[in-house]
């Protein structure tokens, strides 16, 4: 059965993505007591009593309004309202009903969709007082409710629960239950990929290009993504989860507390992923900004593919791919283990390959090399290039894989304490030169061998 869409639409800083918080149980969205912080659409799943349904966060919407930015925004609420089987609108019951939640109201009644109108912010008596101005936009079901306390949110998700029936009944067709969520298994079993890059390389737009859809905000000017967003789906008979994330701006630029919790989900997004696509911008070439999220990705242990976007803005003969990748190679040493693709997201160059290239990295990640063959392919590397310390050799006593993405290894020597960096940054390239380990960088735990015990003369 298909699991009902909600779409949480409402005026800017009426508290949706609260709300959203709140349905599904974990702080996915963000908040801050600014308006216009949600613009792209967020999904969630939702449990209430054994029953399941899927929750769409928001920005907010302004049918009436010619600004671009927010006309894009628009377009994305309006996309929630027509995949949706739920409306939850929601108003700010302490302000009273506005001019523009009256215009809402017109353009949700066109799209005959069932909706629940959310007074949030009801945290007493003194507020549900003010309810009855809420019944003048014409939708006869309204539920109290402050999504910041909890309060009234059980009684909303039980009503929405006897309305699934009614939900399920309705003709079906292939909405995000089937196109984009296709039950949990997408989020729990779908390789996740997260797209990672300073603000305006093109991130959105790759996304968008990946999918085959406009599912997240594409917009000129710099910072328009700031949820990071998931986006289950299957490509050549595979789950993925892409997660879209904010551009990460150097710590010196980021000044305003949104756009940090911005960056922080970005670099959340590191942790929670298999695979790290690092977009470059191929018309400004490589800076230092774009180094230090490498260094992010290493540091987090993720499987690493480095995507050169915008190619087709860079003139026929200019450059060369080989100069390029020889120029990342030397600003980037740490990350020479990481493939690098060269894409656009407007002419879809590159795109296969791009999928080709995270499931690569993917499997290599999760590869896992017998103890005694990790043995001979350290012990060959350093008879090659012997190492000692105050005149005692460096000896290995055994070797053997402890873990994977990123794949480590823990090596027992006499010496632990006295392995210089580069020797250890040598043994581990001689690994990935022995077994592979394309995209992943490879840790080397060292430990002390255990001291041998002297026979006993008879």
């Amino acid at each position: 059965m298909v699991r009902p869409v909600i779409a949480i639409v409402g005026r800017p800083n009426v508290g949706k993505s609260t709300l959203f918080n709140r349905l599904v149980g974990r702080r996915q969205a963000l908040v801050h007591d600014v308006p216009g912080v949600t613009r792209d659409r967020l999904y969630g799943s939702v449990s209430f009593g054994g029953w399941q349904a899927t929750a769409v966060d928001t920005g907010g919407f302004d049918p009436a309004t010619d600004h671009d930015l927010i006309q894009a925004v628009s377009r994305q609420v309006k996309l929630a309202i027509e995949e949706s089987d739920l409306v939850l609108f929601v108003v700010d019951c302490r302000v009273g009903v506005t001019p523009l939640e009256h215009e809402i109201a017109r353009v949700l009644r066109k799209s005959h969709r069932p909706v629940f109108v959310v007074a949030n912010k009801a945290e007493g008596l003194a507020q549900e007082s003010l309810l009855g101005e809420v019944y003048a936009l014409g939708f006869p079901r309204v539920f109290p409710v402050s999504a910041e306390h909890g309060r009234g949110v059980a009684e909303l998700l039980e009503a929405a629960r006897q309305a699934a029936p009614v939900i399920a009944a309705q003709p079906e067709g292939e909405g995000p239950g089937e196109r984009e969520l296709k039950g949990r298994e997408l989020w729990e079993k779908g390789l996740k990929v997260a797209v990672v890059g300073r603000p305006n390389v093109g991130k959105s737009a790759l996304v968008n290009a990946l999918l085959g859809s406009e599912r997240v905000l594409v917009h000129e000017a710099p910072g328009t993504t700031r949820d990071a967003v998931d986006t289950p789906f299957s490509y050549r008979g595979r789950s993925y989860v892409l997660i879209d994330t904010a551009g990460i701006r150097r710590k010196g630029k980021v000044s305003a507390p949104l756009e940090k919790l911005a960056v922080v989900m970005a670099l959340r997004s590191l942790e929670r992923c298999q695979v790290a696509i690092l977009l470059l911008d191929a018309s400004e070439g490589l800076t230092a900004q774009d180094c230090h999220i490498g260094g992010y990705a290493h540091e987090a242990g993720r499987a690493t593919v480095m995507a050169v976007n915008k190619w087709d803005l860079v003139p026929r003969g200019m450059v060369r791919r080989a100069e390029v990748v020889a120029q990342i190679r030397d600003r980037l040493p740490f990350l020479d283990y990481a493939p690098v693709a060269f894409t656009s997201a407007v002419t879809r160059l590159g795109l296969e390959e791009l999928f080709d290239l995270a499931d690569q990295v993917a499997e290599e990640a999760v590869k896992r090399i017998p103890p005694a063959l990790v043995t001979k392919a350290l012990a060959q590397a350093m008879e090659r290039r012997p190492m000692s310390a105050k005149g005692i050799p460096l000896t290995l006593h055994s070797a053997s894989q402890v873990g994977t993405a990123p794949p480590t290894f823990a090596v027992r020597v006499n010496l632990p304490d006295k392995i210089h960096f580069s020797y250890e940054r040598y043994l581990a390239s001689s690994l990935r030169q022995a077994f592979g380990f394309t995209g992943s960088p490879v840790r080397l735990l060292f430990r002390r061998a255990p001291m041998r015990r002297a026979r006993r003369r008879r």
